[in-house]
């Protein structure tokens, strides 16, 4: 994107190439949205960002904004299809689309690109920069767009080495952790419940305080959760003291209309046992769990006998299911990173380095990463346009 919007400020006067690391570009690209690429949202604002300042995000987003997206990808063949939440994909749902389209409209501008150029060091030089790559291949030019991405899923290019450059040119790099990423949590019970899938609510709390609430699907694993709300509170990780989280397997209902449901409940299937209690309400495999947990330890316990108290028990657990959580899976998992290029050393308004003249980073090498549902690509979109155009103004 950044690539594409130079030649467009500068009308294709300008030589443009990019260094890709990789045998081909975008390869993350193809990953996004479940391989459907959900590559915007209609309800994109400063306020679903993270980082150390996260409206620094404001310029870029203004400049290209959503309708602006869309527009822009749908002139480049992309039909869009809208989804709850505001989530944009393609109509094909095929994020090889996107990716193909960008392909081919940097082709069409006449843009170099060089695959497997994997730089090594990033010179200032009289005239600008000077690029090396690992294997001895050398480029120059009089400006940098550094689109490198952050450490987040390795494998599909983002490796963390634009992070090296940067610290070799004197930027500040913030504390850097996984971002979007499942909860591995400490319990017996997990293997139990591994592939089962809810809609419900979970809750995130540091020493018995709530952080934050999501709600929507929730994949249970065999050494945690998964799923777009978990994702999103990966986000709000603390570092320190007990963290839980705390699922409501019942949302739409408070903790004694629950009370009053299994009460009801128990009264009708007097004649079961706790083993099919939850039948018909539940996942049994999880019903069985909440038995355990709210104190009825075998499942032979005939409904009959179900007292005030363990009704209680029950409605308690099925509301506030609380599990340890002992940390966030890894870099491999991770689909954006948390940190990075202090966005206090950048001009929001052009994402120019106020350290190194003709330098621009845009994307997620600087520290702003986006909630899940196409935040993170809109960022990519907005900030790569901004940098392209700044970095070629005054050309033409």
């Amino acid at each position: 994107m950044a690539a594409i919007s130079a030649s467009f400020a500068s009308k294709g006067k300008a030589e443009i190439i990019i260094c890709e690391r990789l045998a081909r570009v975008g390869k993350k690209i193809l990953a996004t949205g479940n391989g459907r690429c959900n590559y915007t949202n209609r309800n994109v604002s400063e306020e679903n960002y993270f980082g150390e300042k996260p409206a620094f995000v404001k310029p870029a987003l203004e400049l290209f904004d959503v309708d602006r997206t869309v527009d822009f990808f749908f002139s480049l063949g992309v039909f869009p299809k809208e989804e709850k939440d505001g989530k944009l994909y393609p109509y094909c749902e095929q994020a090889s689309a996107v990716l193909d389209c960008l392909r081919l409209e940097a082709e069409k501008c006449g843009i170099i690109i060089k695959t497997g150029f994997d730089v090594k060091s990033l010179k200032p030089t009289d005239k600008g920069f000077k690029v090396l790559s690992y294997k001895g291949e050398e480029l120059s030019g009089n400006k940098v767009i550094l689109a490198c991405g952050g450490c987040a899923s390795p494998d599909l290019g983002s490796n963390g080495s634009g992070f090296k450059l940067l610290k070799e040119l004197g930027h500040r790099i913030t504390d850097l952790s996984p971002a979007l990423v499942q909860l591995r949590l400490k319990a017996d019970f997990l293997k139990s419940l591994s592939g089962i899938k809810i809609k419900g609510r979970v809750g995130l709390e540091n020493d018995n305080h709530l952080i934050r609430e999501e709600e929507g699907e929730i994949l249970f694993t065999d050494y945690g959760i998964s799923g777009p709300p978990v994702f999103q509170l990966s986000a709000y990780l603390p570092k320190q003291g007990k963290t839980e989280v705390s699922i409501d397997f019942m949302p739409e209902y408070e903790t004694a209309q629950v009370f009053g449901l299994l009460r009801m409940r128990a009264k009708s299937l007097k004649t079961l046992t706790m083993e099919s209690f939850f039948t018909g309400l539940l996942n049994k495999r999880i019903g069985n769990v909440i038995c355990r947990k709210a104190g009825i330890e075998k499942l032979s316990f005939p409904v009959k006998s179900l007292t005030r108290d363990l009704i209680w028990a029950l409605a308690y657990e099925m509301k506030f299911f609380k599990i340890e959580v002992l940390g966030a899976n890894g870099w491999n998992n991770a689909q954006v990173t948390a940190g990075g290029a202090s966005v206090r050393e950048f001009h929001s308004e052009s994402l120019e380095s106020k350290k190194v003249k003709g330098l621009y980073c845009c994307g997620e090498i600087l520290d702003i990463f986006g909630q899940c549902g196409g935040y993170n690509l809109q960022w990519a979109w907005s900030s790569g346009w901004l940098a392209g155009a700044k970095a070629c103004e005054g050309m033409v």
